[in-house]
């Protein structure tokens, strides 16, 4: 007897639909399943006969053969499971096969029959509704993320409990409504003492979405800085934070309670981070750092100690917004529209921008450093702040602006360049064009000088990007400091 179940497979953040076939017939008994399954997957025959006969149902004394379809496509993980357990239930008709046809299904399956979450729930619900599915079996830890999706959640926490839902006998409590994020809770910029341009800094990248490079020695407060800039970023759009939960769903970064994401995510990766890890890849592809950090930050703390192929990668990325991956096994295109977020030191003994301390780094030593950091990399940073020690008055001031205020200003930047971006006027054409010629700024730096200075002329709610608002970008735009 052949039966059938729906679920999905994630290929990069894609849910693909996979028919679950199974067929029981008389013979030696063997349980088999076919259809380019991966270990994980294959390993599920072990789960399912488990966790049937945990259930107190019957397991067929037969010849079981699972298909999944189509067979090309890699199938990979134990979210399958649950489908597959239901598919030979239905073949031995212990639940009824039409019923199990309105429904999607995706969860592991323990020893003793309890279903568990498994990551991408999200994106199968959505896969589920897109074929015309309204309802999804899952496990009741996944069940409010599911309800994202589009479709019904039925949650269930034992495959019994699935059974007999199935069969009519029970209906389970529907999944609860996804938390309220509060406010975050984090670092506030109220904790930063002095350095006021780098606070300006952090502001104009906050509302313009730039890129920003900290640089100085250690001690200064660069990074303190850089994990506040999350402070002052605004909510997420709807269809942005469907997005990044999708992004997250597949990664597994999801909490049960407060699936949605509703704040720009924040991510800072060790330096230590491969090219994989920082931009995606392995088996499947997977998304890297910069994809989780999709509508929200990147932070590279110690910029020049990050593999160079690792930062050479996200040059791409940097300028398009995506990221494309192709392996043997597959291809995946990832979104990666991120801040980029950096600090170092100035030279290898970080003794250079600091008045106490004299640097000890030889000529060969300092060349080496800066070749860590190609040119093009950091003619993409938007923004380029030296930190300089505090002194020891501000240090001893008292809490400066808190990020809420920051926060409503940035919004209402935002809403104005969104809105209608201000306009140059001859004067300030004028000044770009001189600081071509002299700086010299390549094509893409005078575009992203003519951002920042459009995004200054925004927090001071000018009509048009006058000569102050440029020359304000410009002297964030020297890199001067770490090229002599």
């Amino acid at each position: 007897m052949l039966a059938r179940a729906v679920t999905h497979t994630l290929v990069g953040l894609e849910a693909r639909r996979v028919e679950v076939e199974a067929d029981v017939q008389t013979g030696i008994p063997s349980f088999a399943i076919v259809g380019l399954a991966d270990r994980a997957c294959s390993e599920a025959k072990h789960r399912v006969r488990s966790g049937i006969g945990s259930a107190q149902l019957e397991w067929p004394l037969k010849r079981i053969t699972v298909n999944l379809a189509p067979a090309g496509l890699r199938k990979e993980g134990s979210g399958f499971d649950l489908a597959i357990a239901l598919a030979v239930l239905a073949a031995t008709h212990q639940i009824p096969r039409d019923r199990l046809a309105e429904h999607g299904a995706v969860g592991e399956l323990a020893l003793d029959g309890r279903i568990r979450p498994v990551r991408g729930t999200f994106a199968v619900a959505e896969g589920a509704r897109q074929a015309g599915l309204d309802r999804i079996l899952c496990a009741a830890e996944s069940a409010a993320e599911a309800e994202l999706g589009g479709v019904e959640a039925v949650p269930v926490r034992h495959l019994a409990e699935a059974v007999a839902y199935l069969r009519g006998e029970l209906r389970p409590p529907p999944a609860e409504p996804p938390q309220e994020r509060s406010e975050p809770g984090g670092p506030d910029l109220a904790d930063v003492r002095g350095q006021e341009r780098a606070r300006r800094a952090l502001e104009l990248a906050a509302a313009g979405g730039h890129n920003l490079l900290l640089a100085g020695p250690p001690g200064t407060g660069k990074t303190m800085l850089g994990r506040r800039l999350p402070s002052i970023l605004p909510l997420l759009e709807p269809h942005e934070q469907l997005e990044v939960t999708r992004i997250h769903s597949v990664a597994g970064l999801l909490s049960p309670e407060c699936p949605l994401v509703a704040r720009p995510p924040f991510r800072a990766p060790h330096h230590s981070a491969s090219m994989a890890a920082i931009v995606g890849g392995g088996h499947g592809p997977r998304p890297g750092e910069a994809t989780l950090a999709h509508r929200g930050v990147l932070l590279l703390d110690e910029l020049p100690e990050f593999q160079r192929p690792a930062l050479e990668a996200l040059r791409q990325p940097l300028e398009e917004g995506t990221i494309a991956i192709a392996r043997a096994t597959g291809f995946a295109l990832f979104p990666a529209r991120f801040q980029l977020l950096a600090t170092m030191n100035l030279c290898p003994c970080a003794g250079r921008g600091d008045p106490s301390v004299e640097c000890s780094c030889s000529a060969q030593r300092l060349a080496a450093f800066r070749d860590k950091l190609s040119r093009a990399l950091l003619d993409r940073f938007d923004l380029v702040v030296t930190v300089p020690r505090p002194r020891a008055e501000e240090l001893a001031a008292g809490p400066a602006e808190a990020s809420l205020p920051v926060r409503g200003r940035v919004s209402e930047a935002r809403e104005r360049l969104r809105a209608a971006p201000p306009p140059r006027t001859a004067a300030a054409d004028e000044l770009l064009d001189r600081a071509v010629e002299r700086l010299p700024l390549s094509a893409r730096g005078r575009a992203r000088v003519g951002r920042v200075a459009r995004t200054a002329a925004a927090l001071a709610k000018a009509d048009s990007v006058e000569v102050e608002h440029l020359a304000e970008a410009l002297a964030y735009r020297s890199l001067k400091e770490l090229s002599t």
